[in-house]
């Protein structure tokens, strides 16, 4: 099941990325053009923030399966010096929660705006701000903190 889990955690990334590239592009693109916020727009920011919840599901429950988390917290004193295992730990899933709060807020703050530009510009905002935060914590092929392959 841990195996299936990480497959599918993996291949959601994808979604998840294009989904908030979509959404800043689409909130960028309206902004600029003083455009107006149309039911795609709002389809968008809703199911960002939706994809992104299921992501955070099949996180969740990948976390409490994880057999390297379950070595860090029941031997946290030499875990913690492994970066690897203190990434997938504590780092990784810290910074994805505050993205997906970030991208929570986002979506909540924009529904509620009064004006077309300011559903824009929060949408654009706080996307973009979960979207560095979610790059800084996936274990990219290149990351210094951890690494994985781009598709498992």
């Amino acid at each position: 099941m841990f195996e299936t889990l990480t497959f599918y955690h993996s291949l959601f990334r994808w979604l998840v990325l294009a989904s908030l590239l979509y959404a800043i592009y689409r909130a960028c693109k309206g902004y600029y053009s003083k455009g107006t916020f149309a039911k795609t727009d709002n389809a968008v920011r809703h199911w960002t923030a939706t994809i992104a919840h299921i992501q955070l599901v099949i996180g969740m429950v990948l976390y409490l399966k994880s057999p390297s988390v379950k070595y860090f917290w029941g031997n946290f004193k030499e875990a913690v010096k492994n970066i690897d295992v203190a990434f997938f730990a504590l780092i990784h899933i810290l910074l994805m929660l505050v993205a997906i709060v970030l991208i929570t807020i986002g979506s909540s703050l924009a529904k509620r705006k009064p004006t077309d530009m300011e559903k824009f510009s929060t949408m654009l905002i706080w996307f973009s701000i979960a979207l560095a935060i979610i790059f800084i914590a996936i274990p990219w092929p290149f990351s210094p903190l951890a690494n994985r392959p781009y598709f498992r």
